[in-house]
């Protein structure tokens, strides 16, 4: 019995899934660029209700760890620890790049699967996994150019939030499968991925490919007057 929550983009969602009868007992996710923090427990008591299960009867609690907004990962993140320590269960941590590509390799796709999410500034954070799901590029972040460098594998499945980014930029004489532009991964494929995980592997804590973008200034504070 997994509870799933994902707050890593643009959406806060959760989800109780039940692996003994293979399926969702209860879900909800909500479109949302900002406000996670205060949208995450109402929507997480709204679906623990609506499931009928009791967060001691839990095996496992799963997050996404990112990449994605700074803020909104660590809420999804700092719920899923809390009740976690309050139920007493394991809790793991599932990638937004690892859930995009599920469905996909769930498919047995025998084409590569290119994870892309919009890093800014002309970057994505990206990862590349065979239609088996073994690793072709690790998750990192590249700019566009570098990511289109993944044609090398074959013609790609794009799919993430900046699927679509990738796709308006490439090559014409290299083909695609399919553009599939995701503002968040389905909630379901974090609880199946939280349920397939070892928790001594997949950590819940955030995945950073790079540091924030806001930095403090060199000089925070001017320098007090010396003494003549």
């Amino acid at each position: 019995m997994i509870l799933a929550i994902d707050t890593a983009l643009d959406a806060c969602a959760a989800a109780v899934l039940d692996t003994a009868q293979n399926k969702l007992i209860a879900q909800e996710s909500q479109a949302m660029k900002r406000g996670h923090a205060e949208a995450l427990m109402p929507l997480i008591a709204r679906v623990m209700k609506e499931s009928g299960v009791a967060f001691d009867t839990l095996d496992r609690i799963a997050s996404t760890t990112g990449p994605g907004s700074f803020t909104g990962l660590r809420v999804g993140l700092s719920a899923a620890r809390g009740i976690a320590l309050a139920a007493n269960k394991p809790v793991v941590g599932v990638t937004t790049l690892a859930a995009y590509a599920a469905p996909v390799v769930s498919e047995s796709d025998e084409h590569p699967i290119i994870s892309a999410v919009d890093a800014r500034h002309d970057h994505v954070y990206l990862q590349v996994v065979s239609g088996s799901g073994a690793a072709l590029v690790t998750p990192r972040v590249a700019s566009i150019a570098e990511a289109i460098e993944a044609a090398r594998f074959g013609a790609p499945h794009l799919v993430g939030n900046a699927a679509k980014l990738l796709a308006d930029r490439w090559p014409a004489e290299s083909p695609l499968i399919k553009v599939d532009p995701q503002a968040a991964p389905d909630i379901a494929w974090v609880a199946w991925l939280g349920a397939a995980v070892d928790p001594q592997v997949a950590l819940a804590r955030p995945l950073y490919l790079r540091a924030p973008d806001a930095k403090p200034p060199k000089e925070a504070l001017p320098q007090a007057p010396q003494p003549a």
